[in-house]
């Protein structure tokens, strides 16, 4: 039994070393909630992955920071779970929230994963020792600002390049690159920027022997989808559209995707996290692990997750130093030459984070305590 004493919730901001943007805009700096449980001497961290405004999804920090506030702090304090695979259970009355959901429930993880002394990896039932990596590249000012960055990339060794894409910005940019690179792993990652209309240009994408075309379509489709997939030899991945374990199943039914990117923080926690990645194994569909300009305590839950079986792509858990200038653990992520990042083996995550540089860069903090418990 986990007795959490005092859940700290906190809101920092932090510049990205270069700007991203994707078909939503550009991002230039984060607001991140973290949150940190104290339990019998024991602490663990949790991030929240919602952005600035509702535009990946229906959260937002400021949403998630309200909900954490007043309704799930209160209750998984007033609970004393076994485990982070009942904080499920625990949140259960909630409907939604599912980002401000996962900061908690994977911290509870973390502090499991401490309090049995193995590593979150192990907790999760992950098996690979080393984990391998692609980047997602944002929406460039130019073509040639582009080809540099995939250059510079693809000499620190990542073995996928994603290129992020809009109408305007796709079929030309696909065309350079593959000129450039001929045999690279190469996808393409639309955020429901396209429609019905774009069919027959999006189907001309296969010319350019795609890994998968992610999320093309609306963020809350399967149908749609799965009529675009029947156009395509090239897999259509579907991330938005995943919440959970129910929509993996019926995507997968409806041959609406042939790739499934998982993120944690999108789908509720590791627990749901797991039941995709399960169904999607079962009914032998490949799925790899989706970023959210995560800070090293985020990306240190996405490696854990990411050492599960049948995370057989490379995913978008890159090195820190790709979007900070300086990250808020240590030691800081960082990907080898070969284009793979090692999975800690340590207690817990298997990093430390670095409490002085966070009380440097919060803005808001807030901290609820734990009813006194009785002893007998």
């Amino acid at each position: 039994m986990l007795n959490i004493d005092a859940i700290h919730m906190r809101e920092i901001n932090m510049p990205l070393a270069h700007p991203f943007e994707t078909s939503f805009g550009l991002t230039t700096s984060r607001r991140i909630l973290l949150v940190e449980l104290e339990s019998e001497g024991l602490t663990a961290w949790g991030e929240c992955v919602a952005g600035e405004h509702p535009y990946f999804s229906d959260e937002m920090i400021d949403t998630a920071w309200i909900i954490t506030e007043t309704e799930l702090a209160p209750r998984l304090l007033d609970a004393n779970p076994e485990g982070g695979g009942d904080v499920p259970e625990i949140f259960k009355q909630v409907r939604g929230h599912r980002m401000a959901k996962a900061a908690l429930e994977n911290a509870v993880w973390d502090l499991e994963a401490q309090s049995r002394r193995i590593s979150l990896a192990e907790l999760l039932g992950g098996t690979r020792e080393v984990i391998p990596c692609g980047v997602s590249i944002g929406i460039q000012p130019s073509l040639e600002k582009l080809l540099e960055k995939i250059e510079t990339d693809l000499a620190a060794g990542y073995q996928r390049i994603k290129l992020k894409c809009k109408p305007g910005w796709d079929r030309h940019i696909f065309e350079a690159v593959r000129k450039r690179w001929p045999e690279i792993l190469l996808s393409c990652d639309a955020n429901s920027a396209y429609r019905m209309k774009d069919f027959d240009h999006i189907a001309s994408w296969d010319e350019f022997n795609l890994l998968m075309i992610e999320q093309p379509l609306w963020y809350d489709d399967f149908y749609f989808h799965s009529m675009l997939q029947k156009r395509l030899e090239t897999a259509i991945c579907l991330d938005e559209s995943i919440r959970n374990r129910r929509d993996a199943l019926a995507a997968i039914d409806m041959e609406s995707c042939q790739i499934i990117n998982i993120k944690v923080g999108r789908v509720g926690g590791f627990s749901e996290a797991i039941a995709v990645h399960n169904a999607a194994e079962e009914r032998g569909i490949p799925v790899w692990c989706g970023g959210m300009l995560e800070t090293g305590i985020g990306r240190v839950h996405n490696i854990a997750l990411s050492s599960l079986p049948n995370f057989s792509l490379p995913g978008d858990v890159s090195a820190s130093v790709r979007f900070w200038a300086q990250d808020i653990i240590e030691p800081e992520v960082t990907v080898s030459a070969k284009g793979e990042i090692t999975v800690p083996t340590g207690a817990g995550s298997g990093y430390a984070v670095m409490r002085g540089r966070i009380e440097d860069l919060t803005v808001r903090k807030q901290t609820l305590r734990a009813k006194a418990r009785l002893t007998v």
